[in-house]
């Protein structure tokens, strides 16, 4: 299909969509009550501890370098079990949701002794967590099973299954998603094999041989959250962006549309890529394979991106734009999270949730990515959802779509 139709590209982002689309528009963890809640916890609890498992398999003395993009991993896995225990357990105004002040006097104890000085990164700095004299990998363990316990109980005696109520549960439970998703571009920018049912959300799909365009009309779009459910503050409150009509790439730029811009311009490589005697590889977990040509670029950064977008004559979407088109029946996404043009900027009438440090540290510096990556959790895969990073970054799971100029 060359183009969409004006109501398809109109489509809300509140509306079930069929066809081609790879990937769910709207999580259904955003919206899930206690029983689904728990289900959903518990299945991303037991990725963590295959990642754990698989991490001490293939680094036994779990030692990784002091890099601004990795943490040490068994810092990661109690602090895991400290955010779950301090918002659903420790505090006292869970039931208030992101209504709480989260005041210095509304925090009950934890369950292991000093776990606050360890393991909350909002007071302990990211460069100190190499040097902190941490409990062993055993007592992590059962700080993990012990909190994770004890908030599925809480989570079932909630009175009231609202919004409010079940918000530091679901927050919870994508915060962990997103540590999970970490600890496996740590993996890979460590050249460490994980097995593959820990690193990808689904089996891998054929990709298309040429890059389809989705041609969107002018309109106003909503961007943002809107109704029910969790969201992240970042996302709130919904806005009406005016739209000019553009063309978008139905799926994210292979490596066929890229390696001619590489080979043209001399541009560096992205990581865990080489030319061995004219044949393209690409390394996955420390293993080199033949690259597949119609799969999407991968460990691009955001100037990467731009830079093939002026090679190439096109631009970079605006998250607006990425979101408007995504409702498309024709959109392929849920391979490589996209970077946009956006800088990551907060919303017009934006209020902090009581986890401040989530957002508002960020504006400005970060660039927003949209869509999922394969190591994304289903529990996160969202069209509302706004990931980002340094534009800098190249080992996360990055690449990127483009419009027509």
């Amino acid at each position: 299909m060359n183009g969409s139709t004006p109501a398809e590209a109109r489509r809300s982002p509140d509306e079930p969509t069929s066809g081609s689309c790879q990937g769910p528009l709207r999580s259904a963890a955003r919206t899930a009550g206690p029983q689904a809640l728990a289900l959903a916890l518990q299945a991303t609890r037991a990725r963590t501890l295959g990642l754990m498992q698989a991490w001490q398999q293939a680094l036994p003395d779990l030692s990784v370098p002091p890099l601004p993009g990795m943490n040490p991993p068994l810092w990661e896995w109690g602090h895991l079990a400290w955010f779950q225990e301090w918002w659903t357990l420790r505090n006292r105004q869970r039931h208030l949701g992101p209504q709480g002040t989260s005041s210095g006097d509304d925090w009950g104890p934890s369950r292991l002794p000093e776990a606050d000085a360890f393991f909350n990164s909002s007071v302990v700095p990211h460069d100190s967590r190499w040097t902190l004299d941490l409990p062993d990998l055993e007592r992590v363990h059962h700080y993990l099973a012990d909190t994770l316990q004890a908030s599925l109980v809480a989570l079932q005696a909630v009175p009231k299954a609202t919004d409010d109520a079940l918000y530091f549960w679901r927050l919870a439970l994508q915060h962990e998603d997103m540590h999970n998703e970490a600890s496996v571009y740590m993996a890979q920018a460590l050249g460490l094999h994980l097995p593959r049912h820990l690193c990808q959300r689904q089996e891998r799909s054929q990709y298309q041989v040429e890059a389809a365009q989705i041609s969107v009309p002018a309109q106003v779009w909503t961007e943002g959250h809107q109704g029910t459910g969790f969201a992240f503050d970042n996302e709130c409150q919904a806005h009406r962006v005016a739209l000019a009509a553009f063309s978008i790439d139905a799926q994210a730029v292979t490596w066929a549309r890229y390696l001619p811009f590489l080979q043209a311009t001399g541009h560096a490589l992205p990581p865990h890529v080489r030319c061995v005697k004219g044949d393209w590889q690409v390394q996955q977990f420390g293993q080199w394979q033949d690259m597949n040509p119609k799969a999407p670029v991968v460990h691009v950064n955001a100037h990467d991106a731009q830079a093939w977008c002026v090679w190439a004559g096109r631009r970079l979407p605006s998250e607006a734009e990425w979101a408007c088109a995504a409702s498309a029946p024709d959109f392929v996404w849920g391979k490589v999270w996209e970077w946009t043009a956006s800088a990551f900027t907060p919303y017009p009438g934006f209020v902090a949730h009581p986890y401040r440090e989530y957002s508002a540290p960020w504006w400005y510096t970060h660039r927003v990515l949209k869509g999922a990556c394969e190591a994304t959790s289903e529990h996160m895969v969202d069209v509302r959802y706004r990931n980002f990073f340094v534009p800098e970054r190249r080992d996360v799971f990055a690449g990127f779509r483009s419009v027509a100029c």
